[in-house]
């Protein structure tokens, strides 16, 4: 694992009133992670635009904030990627959308569309704040897949960053792994047997990754091994809901097929639905 992975941070910013609250979470997060900001605007430049940033992130100055502005006009979706690519950005940054009358929070169509095309990893952010809101819980996913051990590493790498206390890492297991049908006592003892036999070797293969990850990034951390039984992507977006998870990662899609690159189906029940701020790492 690179001890820096964000080298380059870019938020998409447009002058409205959330702008203030975006800024402060991009800037503070530049700051931990000691990485470029790049702020990306979709219009023309003008002086007017350049004060306003510059006012705001006057905050930041003593903190030695290094950022750009970007100006860029076009479509959006393209102006967001195309600059991502150019700048190299490794994290980008986009805001969730409330649902009307409802305390929920969905990916916006705009926001939906860079996630599902980003080639870097982005932070889904459902409520920027100007004060810092501390991050004290992160669950992760443990799915078996080639790049969990990368998400599990970067987890830690960004629980040390953000001062984080607790780290829950979720193991999603198919209830199909169970070939047991349960039709009466006996049945259901072998099944609860088959259930503990498999929960034993996910937490052993999660422990031998937590085992290759610097002491600087484990130590002072509560760590907790979680398998679920239950559907991929909905149980851990569950999870981190009921337990008031501050952040939850996870490994970005396989974009393999035309139907994955039209839609991850292995995150769509977050996408639909954020739990909570959601970071997803290619």
């Amino acid at each position: 694992m690179s001890l820096k992975p964000f080298n380059s941070i870019g938020i998409g910013i447009a002058f409205s009133p959330n702008l203030k609250a975006n800024l402060y979470e991009a800037a503070r997060l530049s700051v931990f992670f000691q990485s470029k900001l790049f702020l990306i605007h979709v219009g023309a430049s003008s002086e007017d635009k350049i004060k306003a940033l510059k006012v705001i992130l006057n905050t930041f100055k003593q903190d030695n904030l290094d950022y750009e502005v970007v100006f860029k006009t076009g479509d959006p979706v393209d102006v967001i990627l195309s600059t991502s690519e150019e700048k190299k950005i490794d994290l980008l940054i986009l805001g969730a959308v409330q649902r009307e009358r409802l305390l929920r929070y969905y990916v916006g169509s705009i926001a939906r569309k860079i996630t599902r095309r980003a080639n870097c990893s982005i932070l889904l952010l459902i409520k920027p704040s100007v004060d810092r809101i501390a991050c004290q819980h992160i669950v992760v996913n443990g799915l078996k897949d080639p790049k969990t051990e990368q998400t599990i590493k970067a987890a830690f790498y960004v629980a040390n960053k953000l001062n984080s206390e607790k780290i829950t890492i979720v193991e999603e297991i198919k209830e199909e792994q169970i070939s047991v049908k349960v039709e009466d006592d006996k049945s259901l003892r072998r099944a609860n047997i088959i259930k503990e036999r498999i929960k034993l070797r996910e937490n052993s293969r999660i422990k031998e990754i937590i085992s290759h990850i610097p002491e600087e990034f484990t130590n002072k951390k509560t760590i907790k091994l979680q398998p679920i039984f239950g559907k991929k992507g909905y149980s851990i977006g569950h999870y981190a809901q009921i337990t008031r998870a501050d952040l939850l990662v996870m490994n970005a899609p396989s974009k393999m097929t035309f139907w994955d690159r039209l839609f991850p189906h292995d995150i769509e029940h977050i996408l639909t639905e954020l739990p909570t701020d959601v970071l997803i790492l290619q």
